[in-house]
């Protein structure tokens, strides 16, 4: 039986991706392998937000590609982000690399790997190396990831509801390598969730590049309530599920309905991943991020005022093009003022083709990297005194399996997203949402006790 090793790069949207195309695989009766050593068909899903993420997916496939000197039979293949965005230079580039699929083209890589294996084995040329490069647009892509890889009992999934972005933010590659924004109908997602309850999975994330923006130029607002929300009813309407995430959204698209959306949700979980990218007005201009900081003080106020206890986490990117000490000073109160849970702060990176790759006043390195651990430092100070306040309090958590440092121990997550650490038996808890009792916090994990019923 082959074997496919599949490493990914990225977000959750890549992580998602993946995993519609191991199941596409198994259907097909190939094993999903966690050793490179052994796998006939070697697959890497990558990411182009940063240079360090293509960085760290072309090293990967250069160091696997040694491989091939013992198996020249190996299928070697780049998919995402960086596929969508190099397309056949990369066959140029690595000279092992067999396959370049698009974001658009998931769900022809079974197919295409399929076709190479099987020109190979008609070919009576040993050396010849044969490539696919398949990165062109095709209409109604989004509704191809739609199914999931049953593997570990997983008692949370991810599920796409769209594809794509019309944002065009000055420094983002997203809209050139995901296309633009395509939703799926809602009855499909229904469905999706419904077949996951089934097989035991208590909580969903609901995922898309600007995902409150979901269905805007597909479906119509109905009693004042955008298609989102609608779908959150939806989904919130599946029996059985328990929680209900969504990442990432947008300012723009952040109305009262979905504010209000918390009033009557409950298994809208108490976290919301909100990117700001930016404390200064100035710079989220020059970002052409729509909405001033006011605006995002405004609705992060009104968040917690329907959800009291709401966590709310962020992006922020430091560095920017023309970003002054008075710029980053401001980003620095904003995040002070608003009291993040948590913030992933990255050093501004150059992407080809975006408007803030040309903009003057590119700032240097070091200047970069001061700003990143300084808000780091600061982001980390006010995340661990939010934890360690949570010594002694009782908390709800679903119970997601063994931790991944320590198998002996089980891991959880709170209505907060906050991970627990426990012990217990994995088949008693595992899947299930309990109350534990917060009895010591290291930095950002958090040890408990179940608290049981009499």
């Amino acid at each position: 039986m082959p074997k496919v090793f599949l490493k990914t790069y990225g977000c959750q949207m890549n992580e998602r991706d993946s995993e519609q195309v191991a199941q596409m695989f198994t259907e097909r009766g190939y094993t999903v392998t966690p050793e490179e050593k052994e796998a006939d068909v070697i697959l890497i899903n990558t990411c182009s937000v940063r240079d360090q993420a293509e960085q760290k997916a072309l090293g990967k496939m250069g160091h696997l590609g040694r491989l091939q000197k013992k198996r020249p039979e190996i299928v070697y293949g780049f998919m995402g982000c960086m596929a969508q965005s190099r397309g056949a230079e990369l066959i140029k580039t690595v000279p092992h690399l067999d396959l370049v699929v698009g974001t658009q083209k998931y769900h022809r890589v079974v197919d295409h790997v399929e076709s190479l294996i099987k020109k190979r084995e008609e070919s009576r040329m040993d050396d010849l190396r044969i490539s696919i490069v398949d990165t062109e647009e095709e209409e109604d892509s989004q509704n191809t990831i739609r199914d999931h890889l049953n593997k570990n009992n997983k008692v949370s999934e991810f599920v796409s509801i769209m594809q794509g972005c019309n944002m065009k933010c000055s420094f983002c590659i997203v809209p050139d390598t995901r296309g633009g924004e395509r939703g799926r109908p809602i009855e499909q997602i229904v469905e999706e969730v419904k077949r996951l309850v089934d097989g035991g999975v208590k909580e969903v994330t609901l995922l898309g590049q600007i995902v409150n923006l979901y269905g805007r130029h597909e479906f119509p607002a109905v009693d004042g309530k955008s298609p989102f929300v609608q779908l959150l009813e939806a989904v919130h309407a599946v029996e059985g599920l328990q929680r209900i995430r969504f990442t990432s959204p947008h300012p723009i698209g952040y109305k009262d309905d979905l504010i209000e959306a918390f009033t009557y949700l409950p298994k809208l979980v108490d976290h919301v991943h909100f990117p700001m990218q930016s404390g200064s007005d100035r710079i989220l201009k020059r970002m052409r991020r729509p909405y001033t900081t006011a605006r995002f003080v405004e609705i992060c106020d009104k968040m917690k005022a329907a959800r009291p206890g709401l966590a709310i986490s962020t992006d922020i990117i430091v560095g920017f093009p023309g970003e002054t000490e008075e710029d980053y000073a401001e980003t620095r109160r904003v995040v002070e003022q608003i009291q993040f849970d948590n913030a992933f702060v990255f050093r501004y990176s150059k992407r080809k083709d975006t408007l803030a790759a040309e903009m003057d006043e590119q700032l240097p390195e070091r200047v970069k990297e001061e700003r990143n651990q300084d808000l780091l430092g600061l982001v980390n100070e006010i995340a661990m005194a939010k934890n360690h306040a949570m010594v002694g309090q009782q908390v709800e958590i679903l119970c997601e399996g063994p931790s991944r440092n320590n198998p002996d121990t089980l891991s959880g997550r709170t209505r907060t997203n906050k991970i627990v650490i426990i012990e217990g038996d994995a088949d008693r808890f595992t899947g299930q949402l309990f109350d534990v009792r917060i009895e010591d916090c290291t930095g950002y994990t958090l040890y408990g006790d179940p608290v049981i019923a009499d």
